[in-house]
């Protein structure tokens, strides 16, 4: 381990190529090729199976585990952080998480129907570990980076994560597409599922050897000689219930952290589930046009992303952050209606470049126009830890209401204009709070 002063370059690019080595995870995993690979597993006329006595549709059932995993998350999140503000050794911590993720993701090649409750496990733990992972690795900025220093470094780790993980997934899509070149074997069809299953397991070799560059960096930790508590670990709940009490007066923040709360939710379920619903309710002439076409998708909304980001930065800038929020809601709102009626791949193309468009905006829009509403004199930190487990609980309602309407319908359709209430409510809400008490 090499021993660098808070500020040193190569110490904060060390920091932000865990970017690189982790958001694989978000996109291949998350995003792309596991939703493809875990719907090509079921028939199209039998997307069920039947788990401890229960008859579920496939679909609903990821749904479930990933609202499972989030809610995991949010109910640990707070203490980790107790204990990363506290131990003297956090990176320890980091790399557990780090390596649980990995090596679930590297479980995932067994996934089956016949070891369904395997592959569930994998998932469900490869989610933890990711986002375990991040609490560690967001904690670590304030120690290797002065203030003027961290958006910089912050922005340059987002960057290097994004070109890592379409850099991975672009080569998992050749994989995926000429299977031959890459010398794996079988018929069309089970070697494209056998490509996939080796992207799973690249995705965990990757996060794991590209983040020791990280860890050969990185300090242990600050060390302030504490012992980890009972008062320690339940610093962050004690911290979130502190924030809670100071938004009974801060009212504007009050009213637009509901606001965010409801549209998020929105936001965040359509991007998890979005794969799921094209592979199930678009009409592909073939499985293989339908691994392609939905890979393309993906990659499609990340590259349209990035103007989406630039546009709304230059929307809010000249309208104001409430009017363009609202106008982006409402603009969530009308392609939830059109996704209920889309039924051909090039409706789904249209579809895929419209949300990439205003994907990126509207999460960059919120979280930027959220710190523009919190008090001046108070530590950001504790707010920021607020709205992050806010963030993850909205997920958990948003992925258990879309997973209960698909059960109980047996039609996502019916989940993704349910979704579109949520747009409606939080434009809502967005409309009740005064456009002139930005700071």
């Amino acid at each position: 381990m090499a021993n660098l002063n808070k500020g040193d370059k190569k110490l904060l690019n060390a920091w932000a190529f865990y970017d690189w080595a982790n958001s694989v995870y978000s996109l291949v995993i998350a995003s792309a090729v596991f939703p493809i690979f875990y719907n090509a597993l079921f028939t199209k006329d039998n997307p069920y199976i039947v788990i401890f006595g229960h008859n579920f549709k496939n679909s609903a059932l990821i749904s479930f585990v990933t609202a499972a995993a989030f809610l995991c998350v949010a109910i640990f999140s707070p203490l980790l952080s107790g204990i990363a503000d506290y131990i003297g050794n956090k990176k320890i911590f980091m790399r557990i998480f780090n390596y649980i993720g990995a090596l679930s993701c590297i479980g995932l090649y067994f996934f089956d129907l016949n070891n369904i409750l395997l592959g569930l496990t994998c998932y469900f733990f490869g989610l933890i570990g990711f986002w375990g992972s991040l609490v560690f690795y967001n904690s670590y900025l304030p120690d290797i980076a002065f203030p003027e220093q961290q958006d910089k470094i912050s922005a340059k780790g987002y960057s290097m994560g994004y070109i890592g993980g379409v850099f991975l997934l672009i080569i998992n899509l050749a994989m995926i597409m000429k299977p031959d070149f890459f010398h794996i074997s079988g018929t069309a069809g089970e070697a494209s599922m056998k490509a996939m299953r080796y992207s799973f397991v690249m995705v965990g070799i990757w996060w794991i050897v590209f983040s020791k560059y990280t860890y050969f960096y990185l300090p242990k930790g600050n060390s302030n000689k504490q012992k980890v508590s009972v008062s320690v670990i339940f610093k962050g709940f004690r911290e979130l219930k502190k924030v809670w009490k100071q938004l009974q007066t801060e009212i504007p923040l009050k009213r637009y952290l509901l606001s965010f709360f409801v549209f998020s939710m929105a936001v965040q379920t359509v991007m998890l589930v979005a794969t799921y619903f094209g592979a199930q309710e678009i009409q592909w002439s073939s499985p293989e046009e339908s691994q392609i076409g939905l890979i393309t998708c993906i990659l499609l909304i990340q590259l349209i992303a990035i103007l989406g980001a630039f546009l709304t930065s230059r929307a809010s800038a000249k309208f104001g952050n409430i009017n363009v929020l609202i106008f982006l809601n409402a603009f969530w709102l009308s392609l939830c209606f059109f996704a209920y009626l889309i039924t051909t791949p090039n409706d789904f193309y249209i579809m895929a470049s419209l949300v990439g468009l205003v994907m990126g905006g509207i999460q960059s829009l919120g979280r930027s126009t959220y710190s523009k509403f919190l008090p001046k004199t108070e530590d950001t930190t504790s707010f920021f830890s607020f709205y992050d487990v806010s963030e993850k609980v909205g997920i958990v309602i948003g992925m258990m209401v879309y997973g209960l309407i698909d059960q109980i319908t047996g039609s996502p359709r019916f989940a993704i204009v349910f979704l579109g209430v949520f747009f409606l409510i939080g434009l809502l809400l967005l409309l009740r709070i005064p456009k002139n008490v930005l700071r």
